[in-house]
């Protein structure tokens, strides 16, 4: 029997808490606004964190900010700290040494620092390889600046942290060869160094070394009375203890120089094979990311498991507050120890997880090596619940789980699987995802970081003035977009993007336009551009341009006849009150939607946008408007402005499937505009005339297309004599003569039969045919005035028809449908 998913996970979460420093109240930045809270920008700067992957790092896998400025660490925590491991052999010790060694060289090239290295901070797990834990507390705190507390073991810290402290100066990354030599120490003579001292002693005895004329290493053995331990230890061993240790930090070995030692040849001449074996197992286990995610849809949360182990407590803020102040600011009383730093981390087995999968056999991480029957029952047992509404699924851990391991499969094999990745995201798209699948679908391919940096970000323009007003306003609700990162990433991406396209300028609206692409991709800026310069030209081309007024006008102009085509109720009583598209839907279409909603509302949205073609945000915006329909009816223009300055809540839901639904019924050349950029099936394309033609086109393609293949949801109407239609015309059309109508009519019951049958044609196209496209467009206007929907003209009339598929015109005297004014 295959074993269940978790059944051998030795791998758990670990969850730390720590306050970041408040500022003090009242305070402003530069431009006028309250500077950002420490723990936002420790929230935002740590996101880095997450894209660190190492075999012997433990990878980040959430911050969270909490209630007064708590910040919520999650990390992988396997194994047990070293300091519980007891009888280690020498060529343990060498190996752990190898290890660390290789965990610190990994973040010291990617700038980082860990100077928060203790044996508590270095988990071992059960086959003897170890992992650090903690190492992002000093860069994500910006060197310790943002909290109260300071960062680092005093028995483990370097001597010159404690000189340099009072500068703020950030620490050189010899001060982790330092700590990893005094573990090290430890570890050899089998002893605790100092126990049981106070702090104050402990700094005295840490400085004191800075007087140590011998050997430290030999000197740290007799304080300990190893000594004879310590001669029993080899040389090759000594002289690696004795490069970390050294006084003067210039003589100090840096991690990647301590690895050249002849005392880890071996270990280095075995990474390569190690690597290889690495990356096996990366094909063969899920990513710690993935479980925590689905972790949290079976009911996990760090912050209640914190709780329950007594490290977040609920204590009323009077409590807080010394006993007594006096006028020099001295304290007196119970001192509030929340600001600093408690060392203890709450290890989280993934059980909850292992319990809602544990019908899930291993082999479903392979679905690629299943047989035919284990796929099938994989699809059936996701089958039913795809039926159910997107915020279930998103919810429901198993299907997750089983969408996850099927995009990533297949993004595994991106370009070649970019249409099984559009076919499956017509289901949904996992948010874990999101990022890469919305690459995908805007066939972003090919060496985008490169081209993103040779991009000068950093010379000063004419925009860069409007952008910095802009940024500070983007979506500051959402705690990543607001951080100190956030807004150097949005900075520079906008930059990127102005500098890239030249023939465009800077307009607002860009600043939310780029927001859900830095949201999902905040730690891959050069993908996050790669999206924003796809999407643009797909949805917003000549949107940007200096003069942008004509592609405007032919926009709204189409969203009007969208509007009219789909529902003419409301397009005339709009028109009625004179509250045109331009005095709301803007923002709409030059932000495609991100200025109006929320981020969250915005993913689910584009993820059906990006599916469409430019003319799914009319689709959009005309689903917008269907739920404030009753609403608009009753209103006149002073009471639709007031509705959309303060839009009321839009079931998102809803509208993604309203506006599925009126892409999928509205033939593709009604939406035809002569700015968009495919061009491709655009022939002989007359632009339209705002003022004349309310109701769109239709061309002869998708009117053929209609009449061969759903005639029965097709009504065609001919504006030619009576003789003419009787000669030649489209089988199942009926004949209303031009001359004969009275365009003042306000009774469509003039038209006799013909009008009865154009009031039934509910959910039918309606289309005009005759000689003259502007006759066309009046007797189009005529039907919309009587709600009449589905209604719009034949591009070219019935010339443009009989010339392009003579055949379909047939005889009509044998079924004549006439009318006459008698």
């Amino acid at each position: 029997m295959c074993p269940a998913i978790l059944d051998s996970e030795e791998r758990c979460l670990g969850g730390m808490t720590f306050f970041a420093q408040s500022h003090p109240t009242e305070v402003c930045g530069s431009n006028g606004l309250p500077l950002t809270p420490n723990s936002i920008t420790i929230y935002g700067k740590s996101q880095f964190l997450k894209t660190i992957n190492h075999p012997n790092l433990s990878t980040y896998l959430d911050i969270i900010r909490s209630k007064h400025d708590r910040i919520v660490v999650v990390a992988e925590y396997s194994g047990e700290v070293l300091s519980s491991r007891e009888y280690l052999t020498l060529d343990d010790i060498i190996k752990i040494s190898y290890q660390c060694l290789s965990g610190l060289n990994h973040i010291h090239r990617l700038g980082l620092i860990h100077r928060h290295l203790s044996p508590n901070n270095i988990l071992i797990k059960k086959n003897g390889d170890i992992q650090l834990y903690n190492y992002g507390l000093y860069y994500m705190t910006d060197c310790g600046q943002h909290v109260s507390f300071p960062i680092g073991f005093p028995k483990y810290t370097a001597p010159e942290v404690f000189l340099n402290s009072g500068n703020h100066s950030k620490s050189s990354n010899k001060v982790d060869s330092w700590s990893l030599g005094i573990i090290i120490v430890e570890l050899l003579l089998k002893t605790s160094i100092w126990p049981s001292i106070k702090l104050h002693q402990c700094l005295w005895k840490v400085l004191s070394l800075l007087q140590t004329q011998t050997n430290i290493f030999e000197r740290l053995a007799r304080e300990c009375d190893r000594y004879e331990l310590f001669k029993q230890i080899p040389e090759d061993v000594k002289n690696f203890v004795d490069a970390c240790l050294q006084i003067k930090p210039s003589k100090r070995f840096t991690s990647e120089q301590l690895l050249q030692l002849p005392l880890f040849k071996k270990y280095l001449e075995n990474s390569d094979k190690q690597d290889e074996r690495n990356i096996i197992k990366n094909m063969l286990i899920r990513k710690m990311e993935e479980y925590y995610y689905l972790w949290q849809l079976a009911g996990g949360d760090m912050t209640v498991e914190l709780k329950k182990q007594g490290l977040i407590r609920s204590r009323p803020p009077i409590l807080s507050i010394p006993n007594l102040i006096i006028l020099m600011g001295q304290m007196f009383g119970r001192r509030d120890t929340a600001g600093l730093l408690d060392m203890r981390v709450v290890k989280v087995p993934l059980d909850m997880l292992k319990q809602r999968l544990a019908h899930v056999p291993f082999i479903a991480n392979c679905p690629r090596l299943n047989a035919k029957i284990n796929i099938k029952a994989q699809e059936n047992s996701t089958d039913v619940t795809s039926q159910l509404p997107l915020i279930i699924r998103e919810r429901d851990t198993e299907y997750q789980f089983y969408r996850i391991i099927i995009f990533d499969r297949m993004l595994q094999l991106y370009p070649i699987t970019r249409k099984a990745i559009i076919r499956e995201a017509y289901k949904d798209i996992p948010p874990p995802v999101r990022g890469v699948v919305w690459a995908a679908l805007l066939g972003v391919v090919g060496n985008y970081k490169k081209h993103y940096d040779m991009i000068d970000k950093e010379t000063p323009t004419h925009t860069d003035r409007q952008i910095e007003v802009d940024i500070p306003r983007c979506h500051q609700y959402s705690e990543l977009l607001s951080s100190g990162a956030g807004h150097e990433r949005l900075q520079r991406l906008l930059k990127a993007w102005v500098r890239d396209n030249s023939h465009y300028v800077y307009w607002q609206g860009l600043d939310s336009l780029t927001a859900p692409f830095i949201y999902l991709n905040f730690n891959n800026e050069a993908l996050a551009f790669a999206c924003l310069s796809a999407f643009i030209p797909k949805y917003l081309h000549k949107f940007f341009l200096k003069d942008n007024s004509a592609v405007i006008q032919e926009y709204l102009g189409k969203f009007s006849q969208i509007i009219a085509f789909h529902d003419p109720q409301l397009a005339n009583h709009l028109r009625s009150i004179n509250f045109v598209p331009e005095l709301f839907a803007i923002p709409w279409f030059l932000t495609m939607f991100s200025h109006v909603f929320p981020l969250h509302k915005i993913l689910h949205l584009w993820d059906k946008l990006l599916l469409g073609d430019s003319s799914f945000p009319l689709m959009v915006g005309l689903a917008i408007l269907k739920q404030l329909r009753d609403s608009l009816l009753m209103s006149g223009f002073n009471e639709c402005i007031l509705l959309f300055s303060d839009l009321p809540e839009i079931d998102i839901e809803l509208c993604v499937k309203d506006s599925m639904t009126l892409y999928q019924n509205t033939p593709s050349s009604i939406t035809y505009r002569k700015h968009q950029f495919d061009q491709s099936k655009i022939t002989n394309w007359k632009e339209f005339d705002h003022e004349i033609e309310k109701v769109p086109k239709i061309n002869i393609e998708d009117f053929l297309y209609l009449l061969e293949n759903t005639p029965d949801k097709l009504l065609t109407v001919d504006l030619r004599s009576n003789i003419q239609f009787e000669r030649s015309a489209v089988r199942g059309s009926i004949n209303i003569p031009f001359t004969s109508v009275q365009l003042s009519h306000k009774d469509i019951d003039n038209l006799g039969t013909q009008g009865r049958m154009l009031i039934e044609s509910k959910e039918k196209i309606v289309v005009i045919v005759g000689p003259h496209d502007e006759n066309n467009a009046l007797f189009a206007d005529y039907l919309m005035k009587f709600n009449i929907s589905g209604v719009c003209s034949l591009q070219g009339g019935i010339y443009g028809l009989r010339s392009k598929c003579p055949n379909i015109l047939v005889p009509m005297r044998e079924k004549i449908f006439s009318y006459s004014l008698s």
